[in-house]
């Protein structure tokens, strides 16, 4: 039922745009209705396409700052000018920089030309499956609508980067799997749905009451555009049992003596009346020399040997989860070869926005695929750099008994949202520009310069200057700074100016400084939020402090800089075995988000450890979660973010021990803290 608006709505209303008010949100439908589908989904919360696709103070494009390249000799680039992107942040804030299409790292080079998608997205159901070592693997914390809502709003960013011909498969259970197709035919419509797959789960749920296991997830698959989807279809190799030598002509009388004769094994053969011959010259020749043909000993007539089959909407031949590196609800890569192989050719470029292990990615690059992953999670980072560079040693897809035996090809390690400040004062100057402009949202501007001072454009309306400290190395934005640029600007812009500049060259405390009737407001890099400015506060998103919250769903707000947590530690030789100690670790966002203070090592997540580093690559070998860490591990009912932090509190110190054997001549320790922050050190052992 369409809102209506009365008569006093319409004075409120009017007088709220005659003196500069905000319009309170419930007007929002009565004035912008949505047009109603044959059918949608409603729920709470559910923002309109238009909405999710505009920049916001939840969620808007953010630069992508490259952390490491691995490129050379060594690892090729797969095509010209493109390297494959491991992306580490929000991928709603990721989604909106590739669909916004200005970032140089990815313009022109992923909107519109993804060809194949593929997520596993983490469902929001609470439910615990059994992972490795017998821990719990998996507990969501969306619920209900929120979890929709979150997955919906990607959806429509990733149908807008997918290319015409492009195609998404979504996995999902049982839980919300209805409520996903219905969105899935709202964002792509109901006529580009082509199948639903039923996939192997292998993980049972505990403690089955009443009710049949639940054995199988869905994997739904959406084209774009269904006329012109890149498909491909699969065949799949049946048991030998299976085999048969079926007859090798078909129905349909031809003129054409080219349909009608085969030269098979040195002798011409006519096809029987009425019928003509399956297979052309060149293909049965080809048969031949597979061993796929032989002449039937009472006919005289050939027969082909079929091994394969097409396969249908059934997949449950082939596993579905996978445990060879120790992730939680880790892809098969059997399910992903199939997927890649049905619908994207060698050289397409294919993505996963909640990469987890980077089964996805792995399998694209064997196959000869671009790609681009994406993870709000720094162990699926680290899990996924590892297993790219060494790829070479994974399985071969064509003879899984044999190894791969090729390098990965050029990939990137990026980040976004969360920015590493030297790398951004290492730019050069008209990077350097760029990267502020895109970070605090500035727009162009015809105007050059104002009372001879030079402009770079607009925020809001008002005008910015980015401070050029690269020229004015002994100088800072101070009051005699202020008072010069007033002298010159002051009485010919409005009453708010914006400067950028590094936060070490700005004399001031305060957020903005007032000479006559202009403001003139600070932007800090690195930036500490400007309350008066925002809407909404900046969130940072969190890293899993255990192994049953690797999956849970976060999001980020804005953007942060990387802050080195502080840590102390030693390292003791021993005649059989290493011991890291470590004394003390805090971040330096002191603050949960209640504002308490967080104490000694409640702000660790992980420690990340290579046992064998070789100077240039970091190549995980141990994962440790701060549960993991604990001297006194909490019980199973006592896994909660509360409790690990409790236990957490009480550590004198933290102690790990690793066989001397399992060493190289250096160890290198990551230690994450809660929001993604690293502190990395490197020991020598031998």
């Amino acid at each position: 039922m369409k809102p209506k608006i009365n008569k006093q709505d319409i004075e409120f209303l009017i007088d709220c745009l005659k003196n500069g008010k905000e319009i309170p949100e419930v007007y929002k439908y009565a004035l912008f209705p949505t047009k109603q589908k044959e059918y949608e989904l409603v729920y709470a919360g559910k923002m309109r396409k238009e909405d999710v696709l505009a920049d916001t103070e939840e969620a808007k494009p953010v630069p992508l700052q490259i952390e490491k390249v691995f490129n050379g000799k060594k690892y090729p680039l797969c095509s010209k000018d493109w390297h494959n992107l491991l992306v580490f942040g929000d991928n709603l804030q990721i989604l909106k920089t590739f669909n916004e299409n200005k970032d140089p790292l990815v313009k022109n080079k992923i909107k519109g030309k993804v060809k194949l998608i593929y997520i596993d997205p983490p469902f929001g159901t609470g439910d615990e499956y059994d992972g490795a070592k017998g821990q719990s693997a998996y507990s969501a914390k969306r619920k209900g609508a929120d979890f929709v809502e979150f997955l919906r709003r990607r959806l429509i960013l990733l149908k807008e980067i997918l290319a015409d011909d492009g195609s998404i498969f979504v996995r999902m259970d049982y839980h919300f799997g209805h409520y996903v197709k219905l969105v899935l035919d709202e964002v792509f419509g109901k006529g580009n749905f082509r199948n639903e797959m039923i996939v192997n789960r292998t993980r049972t749920l505990k403690g089955e009451y009443k009710q049949f296991a639940t054995a199988t997830d869905s994997l739904f698959l959406y084209a774009k555009d269904k006329e012109i989807m890149t498909f491909n279809g699969f065949r799949k190799l049946k048991p030998e049992s299976d085999w048969k030598w079926v007859e090798m002509h078909l129905p349909g009388s031809r003129k054409d003596k080219s349909l009608l004769y085969r030269k098979i094994f040195g002798k011409t053969i006519k096809a029987p009346t009425g019928r003509r011959w399956a297979l052309s010259q060149e293909a049965l020749e080809n048969a031949i020399g597979r061993g796929l043909v032989r002449l039937n000993k009472k006919t005289g007539l050939p027969q082909f040997l079929t091994k394969y089959e097409t396969l249908g909407s059934n997949w449950t031949d082939i596993s579905g989860y996978s445990k060879y590196f120790d992730y939680p609800t880790e892809n098969s890569e059997d399910l992903l070869e199939r997927v890649i192989r049905c619908c994207s050719n060698e050289s397409d470029l294919v993505m996963d926005v909640f990469a987890g292990s980077g089964t996805t990615l792995a399998v694209a690059e064997k196959l000869g695929r671009r790609w681009i992953g994406c993870d709000i999670g720094k162990l699926a980072i680290y899990t996924t750099q590892k297993r790219l560079l060494q790829i070479d040693q994974g399985k071969n897809l064509e003879d899984q008994k044999k190894k791969y035996g090729k390098p990965v090809k050029s990939f990137a390690v990026v980040t976004s949202g969360l920015y590493d400040l030297g790398k951004i004062f290492a730019l050069q100057k008209d990077e350097y520009i760029r990267f502020v402009k895109d970070l605090f949202e500035i727009e162009e501007t015809k105007t050059a310069k104002i009372g001879g001072v030079e402009i770079d454009g607009k925020k809001r309306e008002f005008y910015v200057k980015i401070f050029p400290y690269w020229e004015l190395k002994n100088a800072s934005v101070d009051e005699k700074y202020l008072q010069e640029l007033h002298k010159n600007i002051g009485g010919k812009i409005d009453d708010r100016f914006y400067i950028i500049a590094p936060a070490n060259n700005v004399n001031f405390i305060s957020d903005y400084h007032q000479i006559g009737n202009v403001r003139y407001y600070f932007l800090k890099v690195p930036y500490q939020i400007i309350k008066e400015l925002h809407k909404v506060q900046f969130k940072k998103f969190r890293q899993p402090q255990s192994k049953n919250q690797i999956n849970d769903l976060d999001e980020a707000i804005g953007f942060h800089f990387i802050r080195q947590p502080e840590v102390k530690s030693e390292i003791k030789k021993l005649k059989d075995k290493v011991v890291l100690k470590i004394k003390k670790f805090e971040s330096a966002y002191s603050q949960d988000k209640t504002g308490e203070k967080l104490k000694n090592f409640e702000s660790l997540a992980m420690l990340l450890v290579d046992l064998n580093y070789d100077g240039e690559k970091f190549m995980m070998t141990n994962y440790f979660f701060a549960q993991d860490l604990l001297n006194h591990k909490p019980s199973d009912k006592e896994e909660s973010e509360e409790e690990i932090k409790k236990e957490l509190k009480k550590q004198k110190e933290i102690i790990k021990e690793f066989p001397k054997k399992d060493c190289g001549e250096e160890i290198m320790a990551i230690y994450v803290d809660i929001y993604g922050n690293e502190f990395k050190e490197v020991f020598k052992v031998k």
